[in-house]
């Protein structure tokens, strides 16, 4: 990602975290929309040029189509690549880009020298899970909760 496509990217980005923390988090608007901009604010502290962070365009014949966020963390046993984000506009769903985009996750986690992928899905996204799932990650944690 060049660094004028930062803003838009971030922008579109916070906006989808929050609305995913709304609707499968059953967060009220206001604290999602607070939790999205103060997560990212805290991890892409210099924006595109964030040490470790590396966020991609996804494109499908010259036109932008969606985004991979990727980046290097600690896990407690080792260095994992975590996926902070897979996003594919609405209308380029169902062709393959979102496993394109996990495949090319696998090929830099390996360049890098690591050897485990991380990411957290909200439950309610059960096209992503699904998809996960077919690419051999395994479900290490579900947190779950009932509103009375």
């Amino acid at each position: 990602m060049r660094a004028d496509e930062f803003p838009e990217w971030k922008a579109g980005s916070v906006e989808s975290y929050s609305a995913d923390m709304q609707e499968n988090g059953g967060m009220p608007r206001d604290a999602a929309d607070a939790k999205a901009i103060s997560d990212f604010d805290r991890l892409l502290t210099q924006g595109v040029e964030t040490p470790e962070h590396f966020v991609h365009v996804i494109e499908e014949d010259g036109s932008v189509v969606g985004y991979l966020w990727l980046a290097l963390r600690d896990s407690p046993s080792e260095r994992v690549l975590f996926v902070y984000e897979v996003r594919i506009a609405e209308e380029a769903r169902g062709r393959g880009l979102g496993r394109a985009a996990m495949e090319f996750a696998e090929r830099f986690a390996a360049e890098q020298g690591l050897g485990r992928i991380e990411l957290n899905v909200m439950g309610g996204n059960d096209v992503a899970r699904g998809l996960y799932r077919v690419l051999g990650y395994d479900e290490v944690a579900v947190y779950m909760g009932k509103t009375l």
